[in-house]
């Protein structure tokens, strides 16, 4: 007999990975439409918890509109005999990897950043409630972590209970992450290692340091700790970091040896603090992107919920899309807000020396762990919208990297000699040009090009 006959939809692991367009989707929870959405755990004691409940705050899906956004919120609480309350966020991030197991069901991101959507077919095959969600969730939480004795479950989308209950978990999310500042990566005995997106990232393998959040900013290495320990065959395990082939860097042989084996032999080595030799690799869930900006030798970071276009014209979908998937592009840096308040933040680099532009939200967010002297230097949306815009404002900042302009080749320097040609539109026909964008190359033949200004710079042969 199956543990999910009651369920209207298939339920495996043969459906994590599932990617469910917006004109196949019956709903969609959460993601970059609605400002308000979270997942939580929270450990209760067992006479606080009624086992199996399963409640829901506002519309069901069946009362929600086709094709429609809505803000979301699971809530849900655990209990067992010897409660660890630094398991919540073990548990929290499972909900991802669960949900991903329903037909028909996409789960993306984590925490506050959820983003969840359910398919026409699945909808028509009778799963309409959250009911059926809550169910499988329960389900799979007492099969996979059998210590959890007690399980209740509650889902929000009445917009203003979903907004209240968000302010909330935002505070507990925050008092966990303190809890793992101060430690250094050095006295530490091991690192841990995360593949929780290997669904979705094949090649990812999250390496997870005291001062080095996993990329989608829910596991601290506490919680890889944790979480290796109530579940060693699990998806997060210890690492044995094995000799330090270079301490600046961040890369250690035990590191190397796991992330080739996980990787199926594709990543080989990884440094856990630059975005340029040996990056460490991008899934999908990260929080953030740190983006190289050749036009001022700087890196940018922008965050999930930014919706403008970041400084060099780009949303956070393409740049996301230039190093997901689990690969090393140099360059690119999928990363945790945590790990933005880390004094190993991209130290290789040049830490916030390099840094040159964020969104002003983020930058908010992280004010308290910016060197004080560089906070007034980085500019945000404000400040800068276009990399002209960007240089002057570097220029009248006196930030560290304009130093760097002066030692850098003439070709790549800022303010290297430029020609324009602005006078006639201009045809220029092309063959055989290659374009890479999101993980696919792009061959134009026999195309054209109209550009109505073109610069020719110097450079070296």
């Amino acid at each position: 007999m199956s543990m999910f006959e009651d369920i209207p939809v298939d339920v495996g692991v043969v459906y994590e990975g599932e990617r469910i367009r917006f004109k196949d989707m019956q709903v969609e929870l959460g993601g970059e439409r609605t400002d308000a959405k979270f997942e939580l755990v929270k450990v209760k004691g067992l006479d606080e918890i009624e086992d199996g409940k399963i409640t829901v705050v506002g519309p069901d899906i069946k009362d929600m509109k086709e094709g429609s956004t809505n803000p979301f919120g699971i809530y849900i609480e655990v209990a067992w005999k010897d409660v660890e309350k630094e398991l919540e966020g073990v548990i929290e991030r499972r909900i991802h990897e669960y949900c991903n197991f329903i037909e028909g069901v996409m789960h993306l991101n984590q925490r506050y950043d959820i983003w969840l959507r359910l398919s026409k077919k699945s909808f028509k095959k009778g799963f309409n409630s959250f009911h059926f969600m809550g169910k499988v969730l329960q389900k799979l939480f007492r099969s996979e972590l059998s210590f959890i004795e007690k399980i209740q479950i509650t889902f929000i989308t009445k917009p203003e209970e979903v907004k209240k209950m968000h302010g909330e978990a935002m505070k507990i999310y925050e008092a966990r992450d303190a809890k793992a500042r101060g430690m250094k990566d050095e006295e530490a005995d091991a690192f841990y290692g995360c593949t929780l997106c290997q669904s979705f990232a094949p090649t990812h393998c999250c390496i997870i340091t005291p001062q080095r959040y996993s990329n989608c900013g829910s596991i601290s290495w506490f919680d890889g700790r944790a979480s290796a320990r109530v579940d060693p065959k699990g998806p997060v395990f210890a690492i044995e970091k094995g000799e330090c082939l270079d301490p600046f860097k961040g890369e250690y042989k035990g590191v190397n040896a796991v992330m080739k084996e996980k990787t199926m032999g594709e990543i080989n080595r990884v440094a856990l603090y630059t975005a340029f030799e040996n990056p460490h690799t991008s899934c999908g869930c990260f929080e953030a992107v740190a983006f190289y900006i050749p036009e001022v030798d700087g890196m940018g970071i922008v965050h999930r919920g930014f919706k403008e276009a970041t400084v060099n014209g780009l949303p956070f979908s393409t740049l996301a899309d230039s190093t997901a998937g689990g690969r090393q592009v140099e360059g690119f840096h999928g990363l945790s807000i945590e790990y933005m308040r880390s004094p190993k933040l991209l130290q290789v680099d040049g830490g916030w020396n390099r840094i040159v532009w964020m969104p002003a939200t983020v930058k908010e967010r992280v004010k308290d762990f910016i060197p004080k002297e560089m906070v007034d230097k980085i500019a945000t949306e404000n400040e800068a919208k276009t990399i002209d815009e960007l240089k002057a404002f570097l220029k009248k900042t006196e930030h560290p990297v304009v130093e760097r302009w002066k030692t850098l080749p003439v070709e790549a320097a800022p303010e290297a000699e430029e020609v324009e040609a602005l006078a006639q539109p201009l045809e220029i026909p092309i063959s055989g040009v290659p374009i890479t964008a999101g993980g696919f190359e792009i061959i134009l033949k026999d195309a054209k090009i109209y550009a109505r200004k073109v610069i020719i710079r110097r450079v070296k042969k």
